[in-house]
């Protein structure tokens, strides 16, 4: 395949693998207001939404939440992210081989602005992302909305059907097929098959990613 002008990365269970901490903390807080949720339950229900999506969902079960719940709930969950934010095995050092062969990168995440900023840092990812890190608050639209895909592709001064996308979840696939990116599709929670549907290339493993998108470039 011709080289990628730039590869823009989601971030949760694509970079981070903080599915298990960030919907233990959702379940935990819909139970506590009369929603009954596992973990696992969490993860089916809110898998790829950003906060302002997930709103309308939680009040038509559990009624008219506080005013700043969904603060309350990026800081625990940016706390809890400061403290170890888990790598997906290879993702880091995809990344800074990526970053390392010359092709910008970017992060487009559906997570909130504080939260994001929290696992970069805790990744060791945040100065070869730096002002390139995008929130669903960065954006008028989260995704599926293709939005924070053209913020990312234009922060890396390429166009949108030039650059790669890296997702693991199903509105993210969208996201980035909306902006008009190739897709590529992380199996780590997603069926490859579920990804494929939707326009993504599945692929399997992220210490891959660099072979799969540069060949023998590096």
């Amino acid at each position: 395949m011709t080289r990628p002008t730039a590869i823009l990365f989601d971030c949760d269970g694509v970079l981070a693998d903080t599915e298990l901490v960030v919907n233990s903390i959702v379940a935990e807080e819909m139970t506590l207001r009369g929603w009954p949720m596992t973990a696992a339950e969490a993860r089916e229900t809110f898998l790829g939404m950003a906060l302002p999506d997930m709103l309308p969902r939680i009040e038509a079960r559990v009624g008219l939440l506080p005013p700043d719940w969904g603060q309350e709930i990026s800081t625990l969950i940016a706390r809890r992210m400061a403290e170890e934010t888990l790598a997906i095995p290879g993702a880091v050092e995809a990344v800074r081989a990526l970053a390392a062969a010359g092709v910008p990168v970017a992060v487009a995440s559906n997570s909130a602005r504080f939260e994001l900023a929290a696992k970069m840092r805790s990744l060791g990812l945040a100065q070869i992302f730096a002002g390139r890190v995008f929130s669903y608050e960065d954006v008028p639209r989260p995704k599926p909305w293709p939005d924070i895909y053209l913020a990312a592709a234009a922060a890396c001064g390429a166009a949108p059907e030039d650059c790669v996308v890296i997702e693991d979840s199903v509105p993210g696939v969208r996201a980035g097929r909306a902006a008009g990116c190739r897709v590529m599709g992380f199996c780590h929670e997603s069926p490859a098959a579920v990804l494929a549907a939707h326009g993504a290339e599945p692929f399997a493993d992220m210490a891959a990613l660099p072979g799969l998108l540069l060949g023998g470039e590096r």
